[in-house]
């Protein structure tokens, strides 16, 4: 059944939200669990639809699986030699399933992976992560559907990044850290999910230099040993909140997240007219009267995230003045502007430069989600309506926010999850 939410526009959020860790780190520390041998166990662990796919990815490789929901733990039992071929329904069902390659190289000097799906937010190629193996001595090709790769030996090497790509960084970080010799990355992802990343990878026993830097250094050792984990809060998800409490002049707190990750993100709430309080661990977003109109440019990590541009353009269509949001990672994300027109947004599309207008208020529609992130942009939008909106597809929503509707409403949004077959029933 396809379910949709019904969302009443209207409410001022307030409240306090604790967010789980994040989809894009436990994904790739859950593949990075094929590096060793035995047990592994990751903490803080998302309810998100993306885990149980990953659990399914790594069982058809061989690993044991335990997912303890209410708790957030997941523990992964890797075989001393798990199977290299990656050919199921679940990897094509999202893009990171993507991150089992580097490590199946690295273990069985050989992979076989479905290309995978996802998104529909632009192309995604893997071509970086097939020339950074390359250079690691591995030969990789596209057959049936799937990337291969094989190697006898990898070698360590110096590897050159065109665009500081997440998941070519995670794929070839995650190959040199079991080859013969140093490899040297450079123009690296510096995401805080890549340190992450490097960081289990070191506790695993992996000797990693530069973590956080555009520069990393890998000197390869010969084996690797399983730990426990605790995943970092989800910086996407926290900012959504963020743009929420500013969106609907809310007063939202946020904790379980660093803040240091979303300095940018804050930074241009203040510019909107929010006041934002940070601590260690969490932050405050209040938001008094109507936004002022602010400029975003999306830019890799440290720049402003490609993830947040819905809700950029969300806070821009009931901004006073007139706004821009540049887009410079991926090229269809705009598709989610003709959804904030059934809204009644004033927003057209110029290049890769969204200009929009800022109304004092939206109106409802039927609109559909087209990713995750358009998704919980959508939500927000809904939320400056002047009736019901009905958000379709929100199978994507379920990709990358923990129980959306229960935390919307603590916040005192009013929102209902409704189904054909709840329908077709009433």
């Amino acid at each position: 059944m396809s379910d949709r939410f019904l969302v009443t526009g209207g409410a001022r959020l307030a409240g306090e939200i604790a967010v789980a860790g994040a989809k894009n780190s436990v994904l790739k520390l859950m593949a990075a669990a094929l590096l060793a041998e035995g047990t592994t166990v990751l903490e803080n662990c998302p309810r998100i639809q993306d885990v149980p796919l990953m659990i399914e990815v790594l069982r058809g490789l061989g690993c044991e699986v335990t997912w303890e929901e209410n708790v957030g733990r997941i523990t992964i039992t890797t075989p001393a030699e798990p199977n290299y071929h990656a050919d199921f329904e679940a990897v094509r069902q999202f893009r990171a399933s993507v991150c089992v390659l580097g490590p199946l190289i690295a273990r069985r000097g050989k992979a076989i992976v479905a290309i995978p799906g996802g998104d529909a937010i632009g192309s995604r190629p893997l071509d970086m992560h097939q020339s950074g193996l390359e250079t690691l001595g591995a030969e990789t090709s596209i057959s049936h559907g799937c990337l291969v790769a094989e190697a006898e030996h990898l070698k360590g090497a110096h590897i050159k990044l065109a665009f500081p790509s997440v998941g070519a960084t995670e794929n070839i970080v995650t190959a040199a850290v079991l080859s013969e010799g140093t490899t040297i990355l450079e123009n690296a992802a510096c995401e805080p999910e890549i340190v992450d990343l490097c960081t289990m990878l070191q506790q695993m026993g992996a000797k990693i230099e530069g973590v956080g830097q555009s520069v990393l250094t890998v000197h390869g050792v010969e084996k690797l040993n399983p730990i426990s984990h605790r995943v970092i809060g989800d910086r996407v998800v926290a900012a959504t909140w963020a743009f929420a409490a500013a969106m609907t002049r809310g007063d939202i707190t946020v904790t379980g997240i660093n803040p240091d990750y979303l300095t940018v993100v804050l930074m241009k709430l203040q510019s909107a007219g929010a006041d934002v309080d940070t601590w260690e661990d969490g932050f405050r977003v209040r938001q008094e009267s109507r936004p002022v109109a602010t400029n975003f440019q999306t830019l890799p990590y440290p720049g402003f995230p490609t993830d947040l541009q819905p809700m950029a353009i969300g806070l821009a269509a009931i901004a006073e003045g007139e706004s821009m949001v540049t887009e410079n990672v991926f090229e269809a994300r705009f598709r989610f502007v003709e959804e904030m027109v059934r809204l009644g947004a004033d927003a057209y599309i110029d290049g890769h430069h969204a200009v929009i207008r800022g109304v004092e208020k939206l109106s409802s529609a039927p609109v559909w989600a087209s990713d995750i992130r358009a998704g919980a942009g959508l939500v927000l939008a809904a939320l400056l309506t002047d009736g019901v909106t009905e958000i379709h597809d929100v199978y994507h929503i379920d990709r990358g926010y923990p129980d959306m509707v229960a935390q919307l409403q603590s916040l005192g949004g009013e929102i209902s999850r409704v189904s054909d077959e709840t329908s077709a029933s009433s």
